[in-house]
Parts: structure tokens; sequence; C-alpha cells
């Protein structure tokens, strides 16, 4: 494949390194690469494989930007806020590098797009932050016969490897079911050190890079393992296991979906119009808001105490709720409706509240549903 003045200007720092040289980027340019997600791991993955010079980019993102992405989603600026993901991040990509393909998809990744999308490329970075999505790339690059280049990150810590390499582990070998619903942190309020999507998605830029041009050793059979406050790495070996290559349909589409409230918590909790109701009836309904203080600070609903949710197992929680009649009727919030579901188990159990409910939506919720 030859080059044109433009490319050989571009890329020369490849086409000179050994080892890699004009072969190894003319299969880059022949490549094609889906990137599910334009988020944290997406955007460093996206600007290196559009850097590097792989031939044609789908990336695939239903979400808008938002500024709370900006500390981590190094793509958008501050005057993209509420422009769809895609659409801005391929404008960046395009003006990083005109020469190459760059195809935005605004449309979630989901049941009735993943096999086609997969199949009509090489392969496949996922840089999304649910279970429901892994599952469902996972299966669809299994059917395909496509590699996947899996990240994952969570506080301080991320992890990374390559799934379905030439007939290697799946994503399935290493976490056969995804965990129940309400057992992990909810996704939108982790939390995330802006860095370490940075590290992660390059990371996964590294092996896709791989794959399509066959230098070095891919991360297949192995998960990394990244901390980013102790700057310490670990590998994990695993093998194969042939029951993950038994499938033969995508799962369904809320298959992973651990995010959700689990069904039997509807009943612990109240929604945003009757909290407002019980409200208006008078003063004897009692509030607790479990947030952390810069998230208080931002807005509340009052009247309120203050209780963090890692403050409820201490005596500091006692003091604060020691005002509180638990025989009363009480209502817990956080931001978004699943730490003030925690919150029920141990204001039940350790400060003896009989007649407590989650505010569904929590704040975020509560503000949305007055404007």
């Amino acid at each position: 494949m030859s080059f044109s003045p433009d490319e050989i200007a571009r890329y020369q720092r490849h086409l000179s390194l050994a080892g890699f040289g004009p072969e190894a980027q003319a299969k880059l340019k022949a490549g094609r690469v889906l990137v599910i997600g334009a988020g944290g791991l997406g955007c460093p993955a996206l600007l290196y494989l559009a850097a590097a010079g792989v031939g044609k980019i789908t990336l695939v993102d239903a979400d808008v930007v938002d500024v709370s992405n900006l500390q981590r989603q190094v793509l958008y600026t501050t005057a993209d806020a509420g422009q769809p993901k895609a659409a801005a991040a391929a404008r960046r990509l395009r003006a990083l590098n005109p020469l190459i393909e760059v195809c935005p998809v605004e449309a979630r990744f989901s049941r009735d797009n993943a096999l086609a999308l997969v199949a009509a490329h090489d392969v496949v970075v996922d840089g999304s932050d649910n279970f429901s999505t892994r599952y469902l790339a996972n299966d669809a690059c299994v059917l395909a016969d496509r590699p996947l280049v899996y990240g994952a990150i969570h506080g301080y810590e991320g992890q990374a490897s390559v799934f379905n390499w030439r007939g290697g582990p799946t994503y399935r070998c290493l976490f056969p079911e995804p965990p129940a619903p309400g057992t992990v942190p909810n996704c939108a309020e982790a939390g995330v050190i802006g860095v370490l999507p940075g590290l992660i998605g390059t990371v996964q830029a590294s092996e896709a890079i791989k794959l399509l041009t066959g230098i070095g050793e891919p991360l297949t059979g192995r998960l990394l393992l990244w901390n980013a406050l102790t700057m310490t790495t670990r590998t994990i070996r695993f093998s194969a296991d042939p029951a993950s290559r038994s499938i033969r349909e995508l799962p369904p589409a809320d298959y992973g979906t651990t995010c959700a409230v689990p069904a039997k918590a509807a009943t612990d909790e109240i929604a945003a119009a009757g909290l407002r109701a019980a409200l208006a009836g008078g003063p004897a309904l009692q509030l607790i808001d479990v947030r952390e203080d810069w998230e208080r600070a931002q807005g509340a609903i009052q009247p309120s105490v203050h209780a963090p949710l890692g403050t409820l197992e201490t005596a500091a929680a006692g003091e604060v709720l020691a005002a509180f009649d638990p025989k009363k009727p009480t209502v817990v919030y956080c931001a978004g409706g699943m730490r003030s579901l925690k919150a029920l188990g141990p204001l039940r159990a350790r400060h003896g509240f009989t007649s407590i409910l989650s505010l569904s939506g929590g704040y975020k919720g509560w503000v949305k549903s007055s404007s």
C-alpha cells in the first residue's frame, strides 16, 4: 500500500520505527475499529487510534456532553456541553487527523445493532461503563469472531485485557455471569480519578494497534490491573473456558443491568411526587441526606439532616440523628437513589428506624420533577 506525501509526513515516526515501519502502518490504514462509548475510556482510545492512522473508526454513543464529563473525557471542551458525544468526538478526531474516516453513530450499542456493527470491523474497543454493554459486546464478538479490547475503571483502579483473540479466552471466561442487581456501586455515583481512564484507555488503544498490525504480544489470557494511587500494576493469567463459546444468540436487552434497583426494593421507595405530597401535609415527615458535603453544598431538600452514608455505622451519625424519632415516617435521599437504598439497612439495624423509605431518583430526580 502506498502513502501520500501527507501520510508520510504525518506518520514518519511510525515509518521509521524498527519492527513497525511501512508494513504495519499500511495495516493500520486498512484497519477498521469500532469503539463502543465515547466517554472516559473511549476518549483517549479514540484520540490515539485516530492519531496513529487507523483507516476507519466508528464510534457509538447515545449520550450528550455534560460539564461533569470534562474532568476525564478529554475529547471535549466546555463549548461542547449539551452536544451529542458522537458528533462532538467526530469533529475533534477529524480535526486531529483529516486523512482517516470517522463514522459517528448517535445511538446506543444495543441488541438491534450490535452484530452488524461488530461484523463490519476488524477490532472492537469496549469503552462502556456498564455490565450490560460489556456482555453484549463480548457475545457479539464471539458470534462474529472479532477480538474485543476490554477496559474498566473504578475509583483509583483499572483493568484491561483482550478477549476472543484467535480462539483465546472471552469475557465470560473471566466473568461468566454479571453481578446481581444492586450489588455494585451506582454507575453515575461511583466516582473515578480523572487520569485513570486516560491510562486504561491508552492501553486499549495500544492493544488495538497491536491486533491490527500483528506486532507485540496482545493481552489475551491476561488481565492487567492498574492502581493509580500506588502506581503499581499486576497481571493475572486466566484460561479459556469452552463453555464461553456456546453462545448462539445475543443476550436479552436487560441482561447484566446491575445499576438497577432490585425489584423487591420498590417497596422501600417513595417517588418525588409522593414526597412532595407528604411534605405538604405538615412537618411530621423526617428527611435524611446521605450525600457527601460537596453534594449537599449544591442544594438540598429542606428541612433535612446530613448524615453521609459512610458515617452511618459510626457514633457521629448517632449524634446527628439523635433529634429524630425513629418511629416517625422518615425519607432518606442521595443523588440518584442507590446510596439511599443502601442506607436503609444501617438506619434500621443500628439506629432503629421502623418507618423509613428511600427517595426514588434521589435529589436529581427531585430537582427534575420540579422543573
